[in-house]
């Protein structure tokens, strides 16, 4: 693929009719969920109706758990180069008095800082980069989809890549049944300047935003989650003294919320929700960001874009229709209050992404795409309602329950543990399901579910993370010799076998199994913990529950990347 291709300019090369996934969208989301595809070696086109990144700045704050998540997709060192770590997040009233403050760690359990700021554009920019620069993946920008459709419906399928100025079908697909007969092939009609063209899809991932023409072809419908607000966000470039504490600041004053939070080194964000839709002058504006910024007349300080957005909170009813799924915005609104809004987008496509392809290319069973929405639908809504409590904590109630709220928030902030239980609720561990076996009676449950933390190990006499070590596939983790048929197990999925003992991670791993109580983990290829063997027991607790979905009817494949070439690409400490 070429720059320009890169850039959404369209290729004019000879395109076959048929790609085995089409991703309706090159936000982040969907270029993401493209590399990580990739990885795995599943094509993908991805269609944007635009030729350029965005170029104004919306999202800015990731989690270690994304940065994790891009290091998968490959652009964490770039990324890592754009973002600025910061320190939490304080509560303020409305004098600005601290009334809670919830620090993040320098680095958390995934090997990152628990909090990242970046601008948006600059993020896009560097995906797009790695999407120019990988086979797998097409990008042709300036096109409209203008439907999706599968089981017969829609414009027939006789050429290889063109439909006719009548083939246009309804969005919808007709009767509303689940199962084999609802998987068929998908087909993604979309227009350019050449005219209109059909793609014959074997899925097709709609990472199309809030007003998803994808969510309405799968026939789905938005939740109310019952949040809805009027906010105007400001981005300031200026070189002027700012009072920041390297934080995130929400301001809980009922007549005039605000955010604040430090970008990069000479950008700034304000969100104000105003009582009026006027613009904001220059002077209103000084008022506005005084306690923060003083601002002299003739002095350093640009207004990027000052622009106004209604924050909600919905969650699409259904997630996935056949081969078709909704990822990002197109499946949840979250209010940006504890900015898991991007985050929980990038969740999805790490999450859909190794499962699509291991029923792609290795033949797994249809039943394992269902878990998509069974594991990342609850966590989703768990966020979203975080998101609205904070900002009803933020907005909510006149002078005298502020003073209430002032009062309950300084006492519960003194209870031991809480800032670290908060970061914890951002991402509690999966319930019980086909890919998270949790029994009872036996131990290393409280593993089973979470996440695999991510130090720095020794190999070959080389610093990298743990992930550079795994690969992409499955990965057993043991303190002890495994057993022959757990290395039966191990070999049939693909997964590497990695003994805890010596990796130069100051016994890190080791005593977070003997924590759990277990001798070895199987860690899933998004790096969640799927079974265990607890101490002493020598087996996992329900291969007979998850192998009948994880079973391929053609070999493991290996990584696109090896081992090898990934350890030689990382960056050292």
């Amino acid at each position: 693929m070429t720059v320009d291709q890169a850039a959404g300019r369209r290729d004019t090369s000879p395109r076959p009719g048929h790609v085995p996934v089409v991703i309706v969208g090159a936000g982040p989301v969907g270029v993401t969920a493209a590399l990580l595809l990739a990885r795995r070696g599943v094509r993908t086109v991805v269609l944007e109706r635009h030729h350029d990144v965005y170029p104004l700045p919306r999202a800015v704050a990731a989690d270690d758990e994304v940065r994790r998540i891009l290091q998968a997709a490959g652009v964490q060192e770039e990324f890592a180069a754009i973002s600025r770590p910061a320190r939490g997040l304080r509560l303020l009233d409305a004098r600005h008095r601290v009334m809670a403050e919830f620090p993040r760690a320098a680095q958390g359990a995934h090997g990152f800082p628990q909090t990242s700021m970046f601008d948006q554009p600059e993020l896009e920019r560097l995906l797009r980069d790695a999407l120019a620069r990988t086979p797998e993946c097409e990008l042709r920008g300036g096109v409209e989809v203008v439907g999706v459709y599968q089981n017969g419906d829609g414009p027939d399928d006789d050429g290889p890549d063109d439909v006719g100025p009548d083939g246009e079908g309804p969005h919808g697909e007709g009767p509303d049944d689940e199962g084999p007969d609802d998987e068929g092939p998908v087909r993604v009609a979309y227009r350019d300047e050449a005219g209109e063209h059909l793609l014959r899809a074997d899925a097709v991932l709609g990472c199309d935003g809030a007003g998803s023409l994808t969510r309405d072809a799968i026939g789905a419908a938005w939740e109310d989650l019952r949040f809805e607000e009027r906010w105007t966000v400001v981005d300031v470039r200026t070189s002027l003294p700012v009072r920041c504490w390297e934080g995130v600041d929400q301001i809980c004053d009922p007549r005039r919320p605000a955010t604040f939070m430090r970008i990069g080194e000479d950008r700034y964000r304000w969100e104000f929700r105003l009582r009026d839709d006027s613009e904001l002058d220059q002077e209103r504006l000084r008022d506005l960001i005084a306690p923060w910024a003083d601002l002299t007349p003739g002095g350093d300080f640009t207004v990027l874009r000052q622009a106004r957005y209604t924050f909600r909170a919905r969650i699409a009813d259904r997630w996935r229709r056949g081969r078709v799924f909704l990822l990002g915005d197109a499946a949840h609104l979250t209010p940006p209050f504890i900015g898991q809004g991007l985050c929980a987008g990038l969740r999805d496509a790490h999450n859909l992404t190794w499962k699509l392809a291991r029923v792609l290319r290795q033949g797994a069973d249809e039943r394992l795409l269902e878990t998509y929405e069974s594991e990342r639908k609850p966590h989703a809504r768990h966020v979203i309602r975080l998101a609205v409590a904070m900002g009803w904590a933020m907005t909510g109630g006149q002078d005298g329950a502020a003073a209430v709220r002032r009062g309950v928030l300084n006492a519960v902030v003194r209870i031991p543990g809480l800032s670290a239980a908060a970061a914890r609720d951002l991402v509690p561990v999966l319930a019980a399901g086909p890919l998270v076996h949790r029994r009872a009676r036996w131990g290393g449950r409280g593993l089973v579910g979470g996440f695999c933390p991510q130090p720095w190990v020794t190999v070959d006499g080389r610093r990298v993370r743990l992930d550079e070590l795994l690969g992409d596939s499955f990965a057993l983790l043991t303190a002890v010799p495994p057993a022959p048929s757990l290395r039966a197990v191990a070999d049939g999925l693909g997964a590497r076998t990695v003994p805890v003992a010596g990796l130069g991670d100051d016994g890190r791993l080791a005593a977070w199994l003997r924590e759990g109580r277990a001798d070895a983990v199987l860690l899933r290829p998004d790096r969640v913990v799927m079974d265990v063997v607890p101490s002493g027991a020598g087996d996992l607790t329900g291969t007979a529950d998850w192998a009948s979905l994880l079973h391929t009817t053609r070999s493991p494949l290996p990584s696109p990347r090896s081992v090898e070439e990934s350890l030689s690409r990382s960056t050292t400490r």
